[in-house]
């Protein structure tokens, strides 16, 4: 114990003494949020700013009238194919072309443009379309508008969980499908990115010759162990400081506008609920905000997080013991990601379209697609057993890919010049030590 220990040491302080581990730690929180105000600033500016487009229209419907909402609309007397020299000739957006239609059923509209309009485009000049036949729809039809726009009616539900004491918690689905998927999407980076750091590592030793010496000391499943729990420090800390660091920011850039932080707003929940329609739903967001319990969230994501990167980093520790170099390690890469892949596409498939589903409570239990499935769940809440019977499942999952991964190792981080493949990792299993 007292071996691994040291070399846990010795990839913690030679990972968090380096620049690169510095700049990752405190410049990314705040690079990513200057960069995301800058692009939002930049494209409000732009929209403001922005000319409209004029496009030529050829209407022989008599149907058409222009709005000039989003584009500028100008209309031309001659035929299409007149039109579309003169459309070529200029530097007009597009021409529409409006042939005679029924209004049953509008077909052979066409938009010419000499570049691939986006889906914004055509879309805004359907629905302008749209309208205007569904308006003259209204007047064959004899029917009034205005009873129309009585018949329109807005239902919005407010979502309260109750528990079992009968404790009532507001919670608003978009907010926890904002939770869930970051948890997810968080938890898929770090454990891809620190796995891949161990097999990186391991490689280089391997080439180094070091790791010859440093088995002369200790048994190559310390070896193995020391890196896994010293890089999973390493990225354990680093998580910790962007939760420290967000969290301040958050509070100063909150304070800055004369807003409170959602702990603060908490306090006054009760007294300011009667304000919820006239803020705008500003006090609504923070009250679910409030009330989803971050202190169980954070805990679970550090435990998931620690499950599945020790679950994986040995199975990446495993691959870099056996190849020279990081081009031969992408064969053996690919069987690994594909359970990290079915849990990522599962979470915007799935779990975040139906948490309680029955696919989405087997891919959080399942030790391999645990990690990423169950944060994407934890926000809309889980039953404790389920919790419990996936906790348990992924400490067995790492203890298990640990035993097989170690006897690979074991063979593999002294094996140089040796074509590696599937037969040959299979051998070394199987191999006695």
């Amino acid at each position: 114990m007292n071996k691994i220990w040291l070399i846990v040491q010795r990839e913690f302080l030679n990972r968090v003494q380096k620049k690169s581990f510095l700049v990752a730690t405190i410049l990314l929180p705040l690079i990513f949020p200057a960069l995301m105000a800058v692009l939002v600033y930049v494209a409000v500016e732009q929209k403001k700013n922005a000319k409209k487009e004029v496009i030529l229209y050829i209407d022989e419907s008599s149907y058409f009238k222009p709005d000039t909402a989003k584009f500028l609309f100008s209309p031309f007397t001659g035929s299409l194919e007149e039109g579309k020299k003169a459309f070529e000739a200029s530097e007009n957006f597009g021409l529409l072309y409006i042939p005679t239609f029924e209004l049953a059923a509008p077909q052979g509209i066409k938009l010419f443009t000499k570049i691939n309009p986006s889906p914004n485009d055509i879309s805004d000049l359907e629905k302008v379309i749209a309208n205007q036949v569904r308006d003259l729809k209204m007047i064959e039809l004899h029917v009034d508008p205005e009873v129309l726009n009585k018949l329109k009616t807005v239902v919005n539900i407010e979502s309260v969980k109750l528990s079992e004491g009968g404790q009532e918690k507001s919670s608003d689905s978009k907010v926890l499908f904002g939770v869930g998927m970051a948890g997810g999407i968080l938890m898929y980076m770090f454990i891809f990115i620190y796995g891949a750091q161990i097999m990186q590592g391991i490689i280089e030793e391997k080439m180094s010759k070091v790791v010859e010496v440093i088995v002369s000391s200790v048994r190559p499943f310390q070896l193995m162990m020391g890196k896994i729990v010293g890089l999973a420090s390493v990225g354990l800390l680093q998580f910790l400081i962007w939760i420290v660091l967000i969290s301040t920011l958050s509070t100063v850039v909150l304070g800055f506008f004369g807003l409170q932080s959602p702990s603060q707003d908490m306090m006054q929940m009760n007294e300011q609920a009667q304000q919820v329609a006239a803020q705008g739903g500003t006090l609504a967001l923070l009250n679910t905000l409030s009330q989803i319990p971050w202190t169980y969230v954070i805990v679970c994501f550090i435990f998931y997080f620690i499950g599945g990167y020790l679950l994986y980093g040995a199975l990446f520790a495993a691959v870099g013991s056996a190849v020279d170099s990081p081009a031969e390690a992408q064969q053996f890469m690919f069987p690994i990601t594909i359970p990290m892949l079915i849990s990522y596409f599962g979470l915007f498939t799935f779990i975040l379209e139906d948490p309680h589903g029955t696919i989405s409570v087997w891919l959080s239990v399942i030790p391999l697609t645990s990690p990423i499935a169950m944060m994407g769940r934890i926000g809309f809440g889980v039953p404790d057993w389920q919790l419990a019977l996936s906790m348990i499942l992924l400490a067995g999952g790492f203890v298990l890919t640990t035993w097989f991964a170690a006897r690979i190792y074991r063979v593999g981080i002294l094996m140089h010049g040796t074509k590696v493949s599937y037969k040959v990792l299979a051998k070394w299993f199987l191999q006695k030590g």
